[in-house]
């Protein structure tokens, strides 16, 4: 078993880092959330509304207003109700999950440091335009509104992500 244990060291060493990190960041998200009670958080406050300057950018008009009975933001292209703008949409557990991924993972401080940052950056303006693109998307052709929702819209995020950690662990960790 210790032999298993030195052999492993660095995997074993890598997931309870992931984990513990992992645990601590998604605890301090959660406490954030549960101090909006029936109102939408303000981070997703800013991505509706960034999504929705960049809809009107693109000529559309475009308006996000609170549901009446829920938190989140309603996300309209042209008076037409499209989309709910919730938590999920703000791209916050997907930061966490790079974030994570990447202080697990480690590298120089300060490489690291720039990299988080520059990455969550792209993470974040790559998450506001996929909700605006989908919107429009889903307003122009509206039969496609579950395979542009289930698919293309997590795939946009997702494989950002992949990308920036392959480039994080060949370019820049310490492996």
């Amino acid at each position: 078993m210790i032999t298993l244990v030195k052999q492993y060291r660095s995997v074993i060493f890598f997931i309870l880092k992931f984990f513990s990190v992992y645990a601590v960041l998604t605890w301090g998200y959660s406490a954030y959330l549960n101090s909006f009670q029936e109102e939408p958080d303000h981070l997703t406050v800013m991505v509706a509304e960034q999504s929705q300057h960049l809809i009107q950018m693109f000529g559309y008009n475009s308006e996000v207003i609170p549901h009446e009975s829920e938190p989140i933001m309603k996300l309209l292209v042209n008076g037409t109700y499209l989309a709910r703008v919730l938590e999920g949409c703000n791209s916050v557990s997907v930061l966490i999950l790079f974030v994570t991924f990447i202080i697990a993972f480690t590298g120089r401080l300060w490489t690291s440091v720039l990299f988080v940052v520059l990455g969550s950056l792209a993470i974040y303006v790559a998450n506001v335009v996929r909700i605006a693109l989908i919107a429009i998307a889903i307003y122009e052709y509206p039969h496609y509104q579950d395979a542009l929702h289930q698919i293309v819209f997590p795939a946009i995020i997702y494989g950002l992500v992949f990308l920036l950690w392959v480039l994080w662990v060949n370019k820049f960790s310490s492996r």
